[in-house]
């Protein structure tokens, strides 16, 4: 079954925010401290990483991640892609080039801001990232799982989560479409973000995120992608008990297979 870490739970200004002073931002709590937002999954002894967030390379120090086989971009924005350049240390550790998946439009992004990654220069890895681009165009196998690409829009912009079996990521998703949604039934774990409390333009509301999570129906759900105005103590005991805040460095596991 597969199982999932949190390296991130942030938002794109991560928390604490800068120049902040607000109760989230100073907390004692180690929960309220969120990294940008990624995570990776184990499939079977494979290591899928989903986003390289701005602080990937403190992240993977804080997880003891010493492997990645797989990368799964969600979109192109700078808080989940601003780690690209650390994937060289991976290329380093496996000794192989690392197969990128996204979908046609953050593909183009990343030809665009990192091409030098697409394009051998070394006879040794290490020095820089050595990266095979596949565009995403509907479910492909990985290590023997079905990986399902679910659209979601991110305001205006059309972005992807991920199903693995019975577990589901989204992140930055405003909007879930109905065909979406069915895409995501049966689910045992579903991952969603939620922002804050008061509505947002371009991301799901803690409101929104339930909805959708009732709409879907897994047997639990973790919200990720948290601004500062989310306590994590205080949301946690708000949420129906089998929906929880996700933290920097929390493990969950789906049920089946």
């Amino acid at each position: 079954m597969p199982d999932l870490t949190f390296l991130g739970t942030g938002t794109s200004n991560g928390v604490p925010a800068i120049g902040c002073r607000c109760p989230v931002c100073t907390s004692s709590d180690p929960r309220d401290t969120r990294t940008r937002s990624s995570a990776f999954v184990r499939l079977g002894e494979h290591v899928v990483l989903i986003d390289t967030a701005t602080e990937l390379r403190v992240q993977a120090l804080r997880a003891g991640l010493d492997r990645v086989d797989a990368v799964l971009m969600t979109h192109p924005h700078a808080d989940h892609t601003g780690g690209f350049d650390d994937l060289r240390r991976f290329n380093e550790l496996g000794g192989k080039h690392l197969p990128v998946y996204a979908d046609p439009g953050t593909a183009s992004v990343l030809r665009e801001r990192y091409a030098y990654t697409f394009v051998d220069e070394y006879p040794f890895y290490g020095g820089k990232p050595d990266l095979l681009l596949h565009e995403v165009r509907g479910s492909f196998d990985l290590f023997g799982t079905d990986v399902v690409p679910v659209p979601v829009f991110h305001g205006q912009l059309p972005i992807v989560g991920y199903r693995f079996g019975d577990l589901a990521y989204l992140t930055d998703a405003k909007t879930v479409p109905a065909d979406s949604v069915d895409l995501l039934r049966g689910v045992d774990v579903l991952v969603i973000n939620a922002l804050r409390e008061r509505p947002h333009p371009t991301h799901l509301n803690v409101s929104e995120a339930l909805d959708v999570v009732e709409a879907v129906g897994p047997r639990e759900a973790w919200l990720t992608h948290v601004s500062h105005e989310l306590a994590h103590a205080h949301t946690d005991r708000l949420l129906p008990p089998h929906v929880r805040v996700a933290f920097d460095g929390l493990t969950i596991s789906s049920r089946g297979g």
